[in-house]
């Protein structure tokens, strides 16, 4: 574990910036606590977010309120049918006067890129953020563009049974670290929407409350976080689990327990925490594992879904004594 001395300062500096961001955000999204505080986790672990929902409920707006939250670049594609993959990564253009190829970055050169409607994009559009999203490069014409740290995708997508959706690629949505569902406003914060919503924007008033080179100083401070061999065990054997049962066809894939283990140190680092519980594994296996996974026919067929097939999968994994950790 970390020194009590500088890691204690380190993880109060992380508490208050986090805690800046947070409100911020929930400035704009109203009631929905859990779904912020995975969007944080995610930026803080370095990884990329998937928000899956019905339209209408706030998909954008939570992705548009992290990013306009901190002081860095932004850049917002909106994927439709007829997007091209080098509207995503940029194009070599042919400049007439100095007689040279110019590159012309893409929608992906920015800290923060907000991908909107992800799923109504071709499936050779969607491969075009394969590499960027997990070797933080861009390749066009045989010449590599690294991209500037942080570099976080937030993508929306609406459900698959949506008119002219296509189903994301197996690689690309294990690219995501995580998936979250914003889901209902409950009546109170449905009321309160109405009331800050409907004179203005409230995204018109929102101030950047850090910037990108804090969030890379706190990606540090996440990165020194402990995880001792038992909770690390504990999370392989998770992931194990998933490959293994015969109602998933796919189980989760070595990057997903590296994401797991990412996801549960920014976790425990936000709880003021220099040390990974299996508590914190447990409460992110769902956001982090399930988007992966594809159930069985037969287990589609009587209609039991990978959410429910995680569950009892996860339950069946002893728990380490965190007594012990």
């Amino acid at each position: 574990m970390g020194s009590p001395s500088s890691g204690g300062a380190d993880l109060e500096t992380l508490a208050r910036v986090v805690d800046r961001v947070r409100q911020n955000i929930e400035r704009v999204i109203e009631g929905k606590p859990d779904v912020v505080s995975a969007s944080l986790v995610v930026l803080l672990a370095g990884g990329h977010l998937l928000i899956e929902d019905v339209p209408g409920v706030g998909k954008t707006m939570l992705s548009k309120a992290l990013a306009r939250s901190i002081d860095c670049t932004v850049r917002r594609i909106q994927f439709t049918p007829d997007l091209l993959p080098s509207d995503v990564t940029g194009v070599s253009v042919f400049n007439q006067n100095t007689r040279e190829f110019e590159f012309r970055p893409g929608g992906v050169f920015a800290n923060i890129v907000v991908g909107d409607e992800i799923n109504r994009a071709s499936p050779k559009t969607q491969s075009a953020l394969l590499e960027c999203m997990e070797e933080r490069q861009v390749t066009v014409d045989s010449t590599t563009y690294v991209l500037e740290q942080p570099f976080m995708v937030v993508a929306t997508q609406n459900p698959i049974e949506m008119e002219g959706t296509y189903a994301l690629p197996e690689a690309q949505r294990d690219r995501f670290m995580a998936r979250v569902s914003v889901g209902y406003p409950v009546e109170a914060a449905e009321l309160a929407m109405i009331a800050t919503h409907t004179g203005a924007n409230p995204l018109d008033d929102l101030e950047p409350v850090t910037d990108a080179g804090e969030i890379r100083k706190l990606s540090g401070i996440v990165g020194q976080v402990h995880v001792s061999d038992a909770v690390q065990r504990y999370a392989v054997a998770l992931i194990s689990a998933t490959r293994r049962t015969d109602d998933l066809t796919l189980g989760a894939s070595p990057r997903a327990t590296l994401h797991l283990v990412r996801a549960a140190k920014a976790y425990a680092a936000m709880q003021g925490r220099d040390y990974v519980l299996p508590d914190d594994v447990l409460t992110l296996a769902q956001p982090v594992l399930a988007h992966r996974l594809l159930p069985s026919v037969e287990a589609a067929m009587s209609g039991r879904s990978t959410t429910a097939i995680l569950d009892r999968l996860v339950a069946g994994v002893p728990v380490p004594d965190s007594s012990r950790v």
